[in-house]
């Protein structure tokens, strides 16, 4: 059963709170996959004031407890770190952050640079792959992007509520036999 989450952006005096949560969660899931070039690299951004600075983050509290962070930049647009605890995956935590991020998303896409371990978490969000994956700096990462609402969505049922916008229509159609029509073989 999905858990009852109090979801919202975070002020500034939070900020150290999520980047503790980013950093456990780093080392635990995603630094194995990463030399330790790449280790040093993410410590280091996560600690850089200017980089920060430029970061939206969105947090999911269970019980006044910190439990998961995704941050935005370049206007809500690309997802720039987005970690829940281990304890908490799988639980739909953070579908709900991604789901909060999203609605202050102001161009109806998401990009992201996924690393290595998350990329199927965003393969089920509706994200798909722009580019082969890459490595800077010792950071592994795949580039992604995800169309949230589309002016010219294909779907023929434009009296739906969900025409248009293309992840509630994938969700409704999460783990349904029809897919969704504009995924499906021409």
């Amino acid at each position: 059963m999905r858990k009852i989450l109090e979801l919202r952006a975070l002020i500034k005096d939070e900020y150290g709170a999520a980047l503790e949560l980013a950093w456990e969660v780093f080392q635990t899931f995603e630094a194995p996959d990463y030399i330790p070039q790449g280790a040093d690299t993410f410590y280091d951004s996560i600690h850089d004031a200017g980089y920060l600075a430029n970061l939206r983050i969105y947090g999911a509290f269970e019980d006044g407890s910190l439990i998961g962070v995704l941050a935005t930049r370049s206007g809500g647009t690309h997802i720039a770190l987005f970690f829940v605890r281990g304890a908490y995956h799988r639980q739909g935590v953070g579908r709900q952050l991604f789901l909060r991020a999203c609605r202050d998303n102001p161009t109806g896409q998401m990009t992201v640079n996924s690393s290595p371990y998350a990329l199927e978490v965003y393969q089920h969000l509706g994200f798909y792959e722009t580019d082969a994956e890459q490595t800077v700096d010792g950071i592994r990462y795949t580039p992604m992007l995800c169309v949230l609402k589309r002016a010219d969505c294909p779907c023929k049922r434009t009296h739906c509520q969900r025409h248009g916008d293309c992840i509630a229509c994938r969700e409704h159609h999460a783990g349904k036999r029809n897919p969704v029509f504009c995924r499906r073989p021409e």
